[in-house]
């Protein structure tokens, strides 16, 4: 399959009437090869279902298609989305596609076949909540790859005791395990961004409870890290009402007191959630 180079990019671009912006954080990547090595990255395979966020003007979305059985592509950008199923009619006919003109954070169904599979080049305003609206909302999607901003990439993968470990961190493992899976550099993107690029692959696992202690254990991550310098036992006071009463709940859990939250797993947060 023929993919997108530079001057595909910027001729798709110009026919719509398009000027990336960086409000939604409009990084078009003009490179055949970047788009390839993405998909191995990812895993897909033939049998995959991929939903796939933010398309832009179809360079990834065509690397996609090669390779998987099916892509859904969820765009909000009006103009881009007009554009998109023209320009797979003219890249890829015949092959398995549908699109999604909705805001990603809004999406709360998606069309048959349901996805086994997310990959994205998602905007680096808001990455983590995409990711984790989608990990939440679509459990049928078992692993995945996005190219975040490489600082996002980092938080994201990282474990206990980390500089950058942190509330994405400890919410994306609920999901499943994390791993860097290369960086990107800045010259493959059109315009070409301030900060570089990596990519963070993931594999499903099952979560450690319900839907219910989901909730309340991110309520505890959300406190423990407001105020990640100050011990558990201070941190959470205000969550469960005073020190001493957070001081028993993690006691019960097995957590000292003294601790700090970029100290804890997540098998530790689930532990204070349950007591």
């Amino acid at each position: 399959m023929r993919l997108l180079g530079p001057q595909e990019v910027r001729d798709l671009a110009a026919a719509c009437g398009i000027r990336p912006t960086k409000q939604r954080g409009q990084n078009f990547v003009i490179d055949a090869n970047t788009v390839r090595r993405i998909v191995r990255a990812s895993g897909v395979g033939a049998d995959d279902v991929v939903v796939e966020i933010g398309p832009g003007l179809g360079s990834l979305t065509l690397a996609l298609l090669e390779v998987a059985a099916h892509v859904t592509a969820v765009e909000v950008d009006d103009v881009l989305a007009a554009q998109l199923p023209s320009t797979i009619d003219r890249f890829a006919p015949g092959r398995s596609f549908a699109l999604v003109e909705a805001d990603a954070l809004r999406v709360a169904v998606l069309p048959d076949p349901q996805p086994s599979a997310l990959v994205a080049n998602l905007p680096y305003n808001v990455s983590v909540p995409v990711l984790l609206h989608f990990l939440e909302t679509f459990p049928t999607i078992r692993h995945g790859l996005v190219m975040v901003q490489a600082e996002v990439a980092h938080r994201l993968a990282a474990g206990p005791g980390s500089r950058t470990y942190g509330v994405p961190s400890v919410k994306a493992a609920w999901y499943g395990e994390l791993r860097l899976a290369g960086a990107i550099g800045r010259t493959v993107f059109w315009p070409a961004p301030n900060v570089d690029s990596a990519l963070v692959a993931w594999d499903r696992r099952e979560p450690p409870g319900d839907d219910d202690l989901r909730r309340r254990t991110f309520a505890v991550v959300d406190a423990a890290f407001a105020q990640r310098r100050k011990t558990l036992r201070a941190a959470l006071s205000g969550h469960f009402g005073s020190s001493a009463a957070a001081e028993d709940a993690l006691v019960a859990a097995g957590v000292s007191p003294q601790a700090r939250g970029e100290q804890l797993g997540l098998d530790e947060f689930v532990a204070i959630a349950r007591a």
